[in-house]
């Protein structure tokens, strides 16, 4: 909603008063006209009815742009002058400020206020990011962009770039920053503390110190904590209080193995080395985090028939929709053929008994469900470290185990709704139920089995897809079906 006051503005040229509309709230949307008001800068302009000179009214008021989801409340200048000064106070660079601002912001906001900014001004951004920032930077930004970011970056930052962009980007070489803190074996406490002081501020994170030797042969690592607590600072060395158990990923560690590292050991940054051992980078939480997120959204779209895309729903174009989308579709509609096939060869007993043709649907939805969800359950497990693939027949036996139980309690209520609200005979009944039990116990064996599989025959599990199990299981399901009609019914 928008609502305004009226106030009384004093000329600073001839004193004279003047009345002034005051925006409390503005909503873009009820009155599109404000919009353009505010960017200009008219709206807070009075001009003095009496002399014509004109002055800028300072006031705070809230913001609504409901078509595009945001909202602002707008502070009068001397409230963030004051803000800007608590922050200098704190130690706080505004540039530094900026840095961490934009490294957070959206490709293609990114790139408007790249193409909005001068050289200097991207200079000043380009040289504050943590390298691993500006390396994505470059990764998502066209070629004419990247060229300009290039030229801005200063020659140390530029040949870090490339380095990192050299190792695949799903591996922990393409996540890692080089920006660390490394101490020396034979430094005292208060040596490493003065290294920290000294180089600290530009390091991706200070809480863990690597411990390397001449050749940067990581060879321990030593918290702040341990640092700053020590009781004898001179004489105390980095190797006696160094942890030397490192835990370390490879540059070529797929980046999901780094991030289920962090959820095992609970660290804040991992170090990664090279084939011959040597420091060369860490991955932060943060990255893992990111990481995470990325694979979540990839093992989402996988399991529900989809190629796997980064970009945002509506960031995508239809065609990109569409290849991601009908190329499975296709698969599934062709493999849906076979049941097609099983139904064909058993026309006879459909024709005997034309009543088993209306639980067909319920066979299959029910087979499907069990196996979608003995499916998700085993990848999820594989997905967090439970299961590992030797653990195939501890998890049939118990896969096996729960299907009886489930397929026992739905055969049960189904058999009681068929005899009592269907009216259908005892023995059509007991065929449906059957079947249903046998469904259920090869549905979820089959669910736990394929995802299993695919991780031994190093696979994605995940493509390992619920429609794709639901289609093996329909087959499988009309199978045991008509075959179990056949001796019961003698058709």
């Amino acid at each position: 909603m928008t609502n305004t006051k009226t106030v009384h503005v004093t000329c600073p040229s001839c004193h004279a008063q003047g009345e002034f509309t005051v925006y409390k709230s503005i909503n873009t949307k009820e009155s599109p006209a404000l919009k353009a008001k505010v960017r200009d800068g008219s709206l807070f302009q009075f001009v003095c009815p009496q002399c014509g000179a004109k002055m800028t009214v300072d006031y705070p008021f809230l913001y609504h742009q409901p078509e595009n989801h945001y909202m602002i409340n707008y502070g009068k200048l001397e409230d963030g002058a004051k803000a800007l000064e608590m922050l200098r106070g704190k130690g706080v660079a505004l540039k530094d400020w900026a840095a961490e601002i934009f490294a957070e912001l959206t490709p293609e906001t990114q790139q408007n206020l790249i193409d909005g900014l001068t050289d200097k001004e991207l200079k000043a951004v380009v040289d504050e990011l943590f390298v691993d920032d500006a390396t994505d930077l470059v990764e998502e930004m066209p070629a004419n962009v990247v060229k300009r970011i290039l030229a801005q970056a200063d020659p140390a930052t530029r040949r870090m770039i490339n380095e990192l962009l050299k190792y695949p980007e799903d591996s922990a070489g393409g996540v890692m920053t080089t920006e660390l803190m490394e101490l020396r074996p034979d430094w005292t406490v208060s040596q490493a503390m003065a290294a920290i002081r000294k180089n600290g501020f530009d390091k991706e994170t200070i809480n863990n110190c690597y411990v390397t030797d001449r050749d940067r042969t990581l060879i321990g690592v030593v918290s702040l904590r341990a640092l700053v607590l020590s009781k004898d600072p001179d004489n105390e060395l980095i190797r006696d209080m160094m942890d030397d158990n490192v835990v370390s990923v490879s540059t070529t560690t797929d980046q999901e193995d780094v991030s289920q590292m962090f959820e095992k050991y609970g660290y804040l940054a991992i170090p990664v080395v090279d084939n011959e051992k040597r420091l060369v980078g860490i991955v932060t939480i943060d990255d893992a985090i990111s990481i995470m997120q990325d694979e979540a959204s990839e093992d989402i779209a996988k399991m529900n028939a989809m190629g796997p895309s980064d970009k945002p729903y509506f960031k995508q174009s239809m065609w990109e929709l569409y290849k991601n989308r009908a190329p499975w579709l296709l698969f599934l509609m062709i493999s849906s053929t076979f049941s097609s096939m099983v139904i064909r060869g058993y026309e006879d007993a459909l024709a005997a008994v034309t009543v088993l043709t209306a639980y067909i649907p319920m066979l299959t939805d029910a087979g499907g469900n069990a196996g979608s969800q003995s499916t998700s359950t085993i990848i999820r497990g594989m997905a967090v470290g439970d299961i590992e693939p030797h653990d195939l027949p501890k998890i049939l036996w118990r896969e096996f185990r729960i299907a009886i139980l489930c397929g026992g309690t739905l055969a049960l209520c189904n058999f009681a709704k068929l005899i009592f609200l269907d009216g259908i005979a005892p023995p059509v009944a007991a065929v449906v139920c059957l079947t249903l039990i046998c469904t259920v116990i090869l549905s979820q064996l089959i669910g736990g089995l394929l995802p299993v599989v695919a991780e031994k025959l190093n696979f994605d599990p995940a493509v390992m897809a619920s429609p794709l199990i639901t289609t093996i299981v329909d087959t499988t399901t009309l199978l045991v079906y008509f075959n179990i009609a056949r001796v019961l019914l003698r058709i």
